[in-house]
């Protein structure tokens, strides 16, 4: 069985953890910290910009190169903290979608940002 894209990313992270004995750090608590501080970076990037700064940001070299670390951190965390939880990203990102598409009906919320 071949291994999925988010399989061999966590292989990675976890291969990078596991080379400095960082494994003992990662708790639960920790990793959700540290997940919504990385968060905070990729936000603080773009805080007081307008939207059209903040595209044109994006579509230059230094933030493209900027905002993808920042990207690329929290998905370190997410992955981290999701095998440390034995979450299964992909069945539950599909689960999500799921309920999504229940709660949001393409008839109730196309074009549409409010809640019905």
């Amino acid at each position: 069985m071949t291994k999925s894209i988010l399989d061999e990313l966590t292989e990675d992270v976890l291969n990078f953890r596991d080379e400095r004995n960082w494994a003992q750090f990662h708790t639960l608590k920790h990793l959700c910290a540290g997940l919504s501080v990385e968060a905070a970076e990729l936000q603080e990037l773009l805080l007081w910009k307008t939207d059209v700064e903040a595209e044109a940001y994006i579509n230059s070299e230094v933030g493209k190169t900027r905002f993808g670390e920042e990207l690329a951190d929290v998905l370190v965390y997410l992955l981290l903290l999701a095998n440390r939880a034995g979450i299964d990203l992909k069945a539950a990102s599909d689960r999500k979608i799921k309920l999504n598409a229940e709660k949001y009906p393409v008839d109730k919320s196309y074009n549409s940002a409010t809640k019905y």
